[in-house]
């Protein structure tokens, strides 16, 4: 992928992902069909659920989720900064307003419930528990909140498909789960996604809504059915393919064994970092095996070098990133809803400082120490070090 001694991410892609995808070649058929339909199936089984709707990627579910829900003007859905950009983005092109609640602190990165229950309002239509890196989010007390004021929990679990947490499988707790399957995630087909709902009708609302709402699906025209088909809703086109449905079925029967490697070197990671001065190590505390492990994030001791320790990374050949700038105080979400510096100031100073790692199946023990002691030699040069 590039000549960094230790990549951020890696897809794992090998024999059994190529040979799926070259059955699929062979056999015509490239879209929405039964390779996803077994694709679903298979996840829905992991999970521990009835079905699941494969769609094109998660930023696709995420949108699915909210028109199935009937989102629109004048319309709020709570939800946390930190996070990628598309949850408030769609929730803004459903014409909804998005309603940024602050994280826990610098131990626990998903949304704070507490502050979530200070911004709901007549107007709330849902909350968005987003597991944080593969990390539950309390969706306990998140739950209760959403029973309490008649609204619907969408749980964002872009970062752990089909992981275990102390409360359930994420993202099947909830109202509605949305999953995505990009390059960089821990199941990668390079685009696509998942939708899962408690409520079949939901679900199956999901599914026409994800293929324009046509009444006969193109599988069951070609086999046979109806030529002529109706359209009752507004729908859109985000069915995925069958090329990324075949990875998707060889990575999801691999997913454990990848989760256990995850956990082993998050260990390492842990252990090697313990002790360094003023490092941050969020969600230390928790048992290893029940996140997903998306990402590996440590909070620096002083955000204003996190550019000279990223250089010095670079510079020992370690790949680092950002994970997120918050959604709130990006230039669109200024402009149209003025928000302004010091709105979350849990979120603003913990991201401030946010650095992340390293993660992805194939580094090797020796990769994880390399990025450890990378980390100390950068911290201790980092300028106002040991000031």
């Amino acid at each position: 992928m590039s000549d960094w001694k230790v990549n951020l991410y890696r897809p794992r892609l090998g024999d059994a992902e190529f040979d799926a995808v070259a059955a699929v070649m062979r056999s015509g058929w490239l879209s929405n069909g039964p390779v996803t339909r077994e694709f679903e199936e298979a996840f829905a089984r992991t999970a521990g659920i009835e079905d699941a709707v494969a769609v094109s990627n998660g930023t696709a579910a995420l949108h699915l989720a909210f028109l199935a829900l009937d989102l629109g003007p004048g319309d709020e859905v709570v939800l946390p900064s930190l996070s990628f950009v598309s949850a408030a983005a769609v929730v803004t092109l459903c014409g909804a307003t998005p309603v940024f609640a602050d994280i826990t602190g610098p131990d626990d990165l998903c949304v704070d419930p507490a502050d979530v229950a200070a911004r709901i309002t007549p107007r709330t239509k849902a909350i968005v528990a987003m597991h944080y890196g593969g990390h539950a989010a309390d969706l306990p007390a998140l739950a209760a909140l959403a029973r309490k004021h008649g609204v619907a929990l969408v749980e964002d679990s872009a970062h752990a498909p089909a992981t275990r947490s102390a409360h359930g499988v994420l993202g099947t707790v909830g109202d509605i789960g949305c999953y995505s399957f990009f390059a960089t995630k821990n199941l990668a087909t390079g685009e696509g996604g998942m939708v899962v709902a408690r409520d079949p009708e939901v679900r199956e609302r999901i599914r026409r809504l994800r293929s324009h709402a046509l009444t006969v699906s193109a599988q069951d025209r070609h086999r046979g059915g109806p030529s002529l088909y109706d359209v009752d809703s507004f729908g859109l086109n985000y069915r995925p393919t069958e090329l990324g449905s075949a990875i998707g079925l060889v990575q999801l029967a691999d997913l454990p064994q990848r989760q256990v490697r995850r956990q082993e070197i998050v260990t390492r990671y842990l252990k090697g970092l313990a002790g360094t001065e003023g490092l941050g190590l969020p969600f230390h505390d928790r048992p290893v095996e029940l996140a997903a492990h998306h990402l590996f994030a440590v909070l620096l001791p002083d955000g204003d070098a996190r550019g000279a320790i990223q250089d010095a990374l670079r510079g020992a050949g370690v790949q680092s990133g950002v994970h997120y700038p918050p959604t709130h105080l990006f230039t669109a979400y200024r402009e149209r809803f003025g928000h302004r510096e010091g709105d979350l100031p849990v979120t603003e100073e913990v991201m401030d400082r946010q650095l992340s790692l390293p993660l992805h199946v194939d580094m090797t023990d020796d990769d994880t120490d390399l990025v450890v002691q990378a980390l100390r030699d950068a911290l201790a040069d980092a300028p106002g070090a040991g000031a």
